[in-house]
């Protein structure tokens, strides 16, 4: 990995890239959407405090374990003065995100254990399908082997026939 002398405070889009580990249109995307941020100079290049490199590690961490871009834009914007976020702030939204986490992991637990039942059945019936027709919400009205998908991505159940 490449070291950057401590005189230099600026980092280029390929030293933050080299020193980060992220890609350079990854670095990209996250300055369009706000989460580190450049300058530019005379020559229309970007260039980076050196503070961007907390910054990149923060957000590559949050997305790790799986909290939304937006959700981390929204905690970097939170602290002081734009600041680089510090262990401190880490272990602060870490626990706050920790509920969301435990939440999304239950889920994927119903999840799995419903896949679990329609493997086991085999029958993969739609009209009582607890994955396709969750509380078979679908059975209230109509009954049937396949839903069909309406303009903007709704599902409804077939008509009857």
């Amino acid at each position: 990995m490449p070291q950057i002398p401590e005189k230099i405070h600026e980092l280029t889009v390929g030293q933050l890239a080299a020193r980060s580990g992220a890609a350079v249109s990854a670095l990209h995307f996250y300055e369009s959407k706000g989460l580190i941020s450049s300058r530019r100079t005379t020559g229309n290049q970007r260039r980076y405090h050196r503070d961007a490199l907390r910054r990149v590690a923060f957000v590559r961490a949050a997305q790790r374990v799986g909290i939304p871009l937006a959700t981390i834009r929204e905690a970097l914007a939170e602290l002081p003065e734009e600041r680089t976020p510090t262990r401190e702030d880490w272990a602060r939204l870490s626990a706050a995100w920790r509920a969301e986490l435990d939440e999304r992991i239950k889920q994927l637990n119903r999840l799995r254990d419903h896949l679990t039942d329609c493997i086991g059945c085999g029958c993969l019936s739609l009209d009582t399908c607890v994955l396709s027709n969750p509380d078979d919400v679908f059975g209230q009205s109509r009954s049937g082997s396949r839903l069909m998908i309406e303009p903007g991505g709704r599902r409804t159940p077939p008509e009857r026939g």
